[in-house]
């Protein structure tokens, strides 16, 4: 078998030219359940906005980093919870209802320990993918010592650099 080959069955046509369909894609009620199960746990950063914006957003976002990065610049609202700190008594003492956990984005996984524990403990969580990092790229504000305004944003707001 040539490198990068994905082994299938005997009467499986492979093409060498087309990797996207190498595999041949799902039946598309089991593509749909798939996709539904990771919407069980994922939300994404213009969702949240956009609730956020309503009149109730109907969920507590919870960040997970280090109570100083939460200090520099977090999402509006959230509460600051860092995932190595959770305890029966830190979530109890947080508001009923979903739970959205968030780090710094897609190379950190605060959110996803901080979710893991949080459903642990008995809550309802997901986890909003991206994090910080993808919050400011879509131009949506901030709150904390470096809260971050639509289009004014760089690198120091995230506490990335000084």
């Amino acid at each position: 078998m040539s490198a990068g080959a994905i082994p299938g069955p005997a009467t499986q046509a492979v093409s060498a030219e087309n990797r996207a369909t190498t595999v041949p894609p799902a039946p598309a009620d089991e593509a749909c359940a798939h996709f539904r199960g990771r919407l069980a746990y994922e939300a994404d950063p213009a969702d949240i906005a956009r609730d956020l914006g309503g009149a109730t957003a109907g969920f507590t976002l919870v960040d997970c980093r280090p109570t100083g990065s939460y200090l520099k610049a977090h999402l509006p609202g959230a509460v600051s919870l860092p995932w190595q700190e959770i305890t029966d008594a830190r979530v109890q003492a947080l508001p009923e209802g979903l739970l959205i956990t968030y780090c710094w984005g897609p190379s950190c996984n605060a959110a996803t320990r901080g979710a893991m524990l949080l459903a642990a403990h008995g809550r309802q969580v997901k986890e909003m993918i991206g994090g910080l990092e993808y919050w400011v790229r879509e131009g949506h504000p901030t709150e904390g010592r470096r809260p971050v305004r639509r289009g004014r944003e760089k690198p120091a707001d995230w506490g990335l650099t000084a």
